[in-house]
């Protein structure tokens, strides 16, 4: 029996209202919306939560790890990622929280495997908005967290399907739900109102082909996933490694030399991602 997707949609929406981001996005947005809005007063906002001001600098640190300097301030991390970018990493903090709370380690670890190689690639295939594709994809799984937490039970049965069938999480979800995570992820994106460039590889990341709106940071996200899944990094709930979408590959161009290289900054810089969180008192 597949959940009712309308009321489902709902109560995702309904999630969207979570107090203190409500409270935070409300003052924040009619700035963000503004041309003549500045730094200074969106950090001053933000910074005036202040567990939240360190959850997103504890979330920005371990996806950046390696950064030049530790980003060390709400200012500093707005002025490098932009606007939309931090606006992605508020709601990434809400994902952090539940994913720990629910104790699903491994899918924050594969979450956070895949902003570092996205950020990777971005960077090495030149694309001028590296930060912000890592965020993107940071929140690629969003949607998966959500099942997790609303639909228990639905959410045991998907993992005893892809434990059964040898089939993947996504391939799972539509049999038990009659939709998947993509489109859970897609909801919560309409609902705050999120920018294509982070929507799209959300929405998207496993039929890239499908992005209209921001092709080439949904075909990064998709090749990351595919990366991290590739060296078991994390676990995004099921052991399958995809296919590389032929799009994707093509609008990335990447000759088998740079793979090689994006490969090895992988090694090192997600060792040093897991060492960040373990200091942090983060362990997977």
């Amino acid at each position: 029996m597949t959940v009712e997707k309308e009321n489902f949609r709902k109560r995702v929406e309904a999630l969207i209202n979570v107090p203190t981001l409500e409270g935070v996005l409300e003052k924040i947005k009619p700035l963000m919306d503004s041309s003549n809005a500045g730094v200074e007063d969106i950090a001053t906002i933000i910074s005036s939560d202040q567990v939240l001001s360190a959850k997103i600098l504890r979330v920005v640190n371990s996806v950046f790890y390696g950064f030049p300097g530790r980003i060390s301030s709400l200012r500093h991390a707005l002025i490098i990622l932009g606007f939309d970018a931090v606006k992605g990493l508020i709601l990434s903090t809400s994902v952090f929280d539940a994913m720990l709370a629910g104790g699903f380690y491994g899918l924050w670890e594969h979450s956070m495997g895949c902003a570092v190689t996205a950020g990777i690639i971005a960077r090495k295939t030149r694309d001028p908005n590296p930060e912000e594709i890592s965020i993107a994809a940071l929140l690629h799984d969003i949607g998966k967290v959500i099942i997790k937490t609303e639909l228990p039970e639905e959410s045991s049965r998907i993992d005893q399907a892809v434990k059964e069938n040898q089939i993947s999480t996504y391939d799972a979800e539509r049999e038990i739900l009659g939709f998947d995570h993509t489109t859970v992820g897609e909801w919560l994106c309409q609902g705050w109102n999120l920018p294509d460039k982070l929507a799209d590889p959300i929405a998207f990341h496993h039929k890239p082909d499908l992005s209209q709106f921001a092709q080439r940071p949904t075909a990064i996200a998709h090749v990351a996933n595919v990366f991290v899944r590739a060296i078991g990094f994390g676990f995004g709930g099921d052991n399958l490694v995809p296919q590389i979408n032929s799009a994707a590959w093509e609008i990335l161009d990447m000759s088998d030399s740079l793979v090689k290289e994006i490969v090895k900054e992988m090694d090192g810089k997600l060792e040093d991602a897991e060492d960040f969180l373990a200091a942090n008192g983060i362990q997977m």
